[in-house]
Parts: structure tokens; C-alpha cells; sequence
């Protein structure tokens, strides 16, 4: 009895903390529009996403020095991959489709995410996924759709912008599935600080060449605009980037996906803060998508084990002495 609330508590403990970081994305990466917004007053998008990247990098090289002797030789490759895919492709497709593109749009087309998940786990790692998970997807995307269309009147204009979004949820959707089939043993902080570390070299480059060292620092509009930039770095990517890596190691990587269904409700909570009504839509959008999280979120069936007892619970048997 007491091995059987030991395992149950463990489990909770287990899931509690899966939740608790889940919501602490949410609320980092859905205010990461805002400061990408006010970076680009002085900023251009593939200024912001040298810079986010490079900073993220920059502090986490001290580490990666230290942690780089974790990571098996064989799974290097792996690791820089997801610096590709997790954080340096995606980082310049949103900080450039951003300025063209409605926040609606975006926000429906990032929440393809978890579908992309779903697709290459299927199509390129052979995985089943239960149809219960496929509707909870489902259900979820279509309530952030019902969102953002009776939110706002969604332009169609400069689409291939639009594009850039969905190129980086197929990103994500790659960069996952990396974590959760090649590096499951590799732990979250080390994958994190070597992956971006790397990342810093080529964003530096970006920035170089993109004459970031002769913008004029001493603009005030500039200044705010680094400032945000560089707190998008370093919370948005560098701490981000460990959390989401344990909870995909914890939690599987298409419940960690679907962090970008919680996305959008931190964008209207940063609204209320503004002064901006919330009204009948979100009174129907939310019970949908978080309806679609908990169906996702089911575990798989299993046939339970017998667990045996403790060793002091065994029950010693007579010992036979032959005469």
C-alpha cells in the first residue's frame, strides 16, 4: 500500500511539474510578439532575429564549455540541428513575416505546429499516434481559429509572408521530433547552451553584415528597441529553449507543441492590461482549445504490472534442514 502511494504520488509530482512549465511558456513566448513588435520601431526583422539568437548564444558559451563533454560525440550533429531548426530558422521567419502579415494570421498559422509534430512523427519515424490525441489537435486548432476570426478580419495580403510562418512550424515540427527520438538521453541544459552557443556564429554574422554596429545607440528608439530584443534573447530563446527541451523529454513532444494554443490567450491578457475588452469569443474559443490540450494530453494505455513488494515485505519461508 505504501510502494502503490508512493508511485502515485511520484506521478503527480511528475505531471504537476509537466503543467507548470508548459504555462510558463505559454507566458513567455506569448509575450515574445510584444517585444518583437517593439523592437521592430527601431530594428529591422532580420536585425531582430540576429540579435535574439546572438544574445541567447553569447550567454550561454561559459556553459557550453562545461556541458559539451555530456553530449556523446555521435549526437553533435543532432545538437546543431536543433539550433537550426528549434531556434535559428524560426527566429527570422516570424521577426520577418511580423511586419507584413496580420497577428491573427500568424497566430492560426503557428498553432499548425502540433499538427507538424504529428505529421513527421508519423510519416518520417513510423509512430502511432491514438486518433484521440489527432481530434484533441484538432479541436484545439479549430477553436484558435474561431478566435482570431471573430477577433479580427484576417488580410490575405503579402502571403508569402505568411509562408515564412508555416515554414517555421514544419521547423518546429523537425526540431521536436529531433529531441524526442535522437536525444531523449542528452539532458535539456547541456543540449540547450551547445545548440545556441553554436547558433551564435552565424547571427553574429547577420548582424554584421546587416550594419547593426553602425546603427546609432545613442537614439533613444534604437535603445528601446535592443533592450526588448535582447530580453526576447535571453528569456524568449535562452531559458525558453531548456524548458521546452525538459518538457519534451518529460511530457512527449506533442503535448510540449501544443504550448502554441496557449499562446494566444497571454496576447489577450496583455490586451486586458491595455484596456482591451474581451468579449463572447473568448468565452467560446477557450473551453474548445483547452478541451483539444486535454485530449491530447492522454496518456497511452498501457497493461499495468504487478509491482513487487519490498524486500522486507517478503515472506521468509522455512528453511528445511535434512537430517
Amino acid at each position: 500500500m505504501g510502494l502503490n502511494h508512493d508511485i502515485c504520488t511520484l506521478f503527480m509530482s511528475n505531471k504537476a511539474i509537466s503543467w507548470s512549465i508548459f504555462i510558463v511558456l505559454c507566458l513567455i513566448w506569448g509575450s515574445s510578439f510584444i517585444l518583437m513588435k517593439v523592437g521592430s520601431e527601431g530594428l529591422t526583422g532580420t536585425q531582430i532575429a540576429a540579435l535574439r539568437i546572438f544574445s541567447s548564444g553569447i550567454v550561454f558559451v561559459p556553459f557550453a564549455f562545461m556541458h559539451l563533454k555530456q553530449i556523446p560525440r555521435h549526437k553533435l550533429k543532432y545538437v546543431c540541428l536543433t539550433g537550426i531548426f528549434g531556434n535559428l530558422l524560426p527566429a527570422f521567419c516570424f521577426a520577418i513575416a511580423i511586419s507584413y502579415i496580420d497577428s491573427s494570421l500568424e497566430g492560426i498559422l503557428n498553432s499548425l505546429t502540433p499538427l507538424c509534430v504529428a505529421v513527421i512523427a508519423i510519416v518520417f519515424y513510423g509512430d502511432r499516434i491514438r486518433p484521440v490525441r489527432i481530434a484533441g489537435i484538432v479541436i484545439g486548432f479549430l477553436g484558435l481559429c474561431l478566435l482570431s476570426l471573430l477577433e479580427d478580419n484576417i488580410s490575405l495580403d503579402n502571403y508569402g509572408y505568411a509562408l515564412l510562418v508555416v515554414l517555421a512550424t514544419f521547423s518546429y515540427g523537425f526540431n521536436v521530433n529531433l529531441v524526442s527520438h535522437h536525444l531523449k538521453d542528452v539532458k535539456p541544459l547541456p543540449m540547450a547552451t551547445v545548440s545556441l552557443s553554436l547558433m551564435a556564429i552565424p547571427s553574429g554574422l547577420v548582424l554584421w553584415w546587416n550594419g547593426f554596429f553602425q546603427l546609432d545607440f545613442s537614439d533613444s528608439v534604437v535603445q528601446w528597441s535592443v533592450f526588448n530584443t535582447l530580453l526576447l534573447g535571453l528569456v524568449g530563446s535562452a531559458f525558453a529553449t531548456v524548458l521546452f527541451y525538459a518538457l519534451v523529454q518529460r511530457a512527449g513532444g506533442l503535448f510540449a507543441s501544443l504550448v502554441t494554443y496557449g499562446i494566444p490567450f497571454v496576447a489577450l491578457a496583455w490586451g486586458l492590461i491595455d484596456g482591451e475588452p474581451v468579449g463572447w469569443p473568448e468565452a467560446i474559443s477557450l473551453p474548445l482549445i483547452l478541451l483539444g490540450v486535454y485530449l491530447a494530453r492522454l496518456p497511452d494505455k498501457k497493461t499495468a504490472e504487478p509491482v513487487p513488494p519490498p524486500s522486507d515485505q517478503l515472506e521468509e519461508k522455512p528453511v528445511v534442514k535434512q537430517t
